[in-house]
């Protein structure tokens, strides 16, 4: 499973984000709820955490997750296939 997400940064940048394993364990392990539940119990702390999982895991961002979300003026669906 992954999922695509879209975060638009606030100097205007625009990165898109594909979520695999890693990311969506990590995701389960600090919320402690599974990702099968994100459609009906999601939250807009569970996207941006996801997209920060895989920016941080792929050593695009170094900031802290609260440093992070100072950048980010927006998170969404992305637009590729996340097969």
């Amino acid at each position: 499973m992954k999922i695509n997400l879209k975060v638009e940064l606030g100097d205007g940048k625009v990165q898109e984000v594909v979520c695999s394993a890693p990311d969506l364990v990590k995701f389960e392990d600090k919320y402690n709820i599974s990702v099968a539940k994100l459609e009906s119990e999601m939250k807009l702390t569970h996207l941006l955490f996801l997209a920060y999982a895989s920016l941080s895991r792929q050593k695009q961002t170094t900031l802290s997750f609260e440093d992070w979300l100072e950048t980010v003026n927006s998170v969404g669906a992305g637009v590729s296939d996340p097969k």
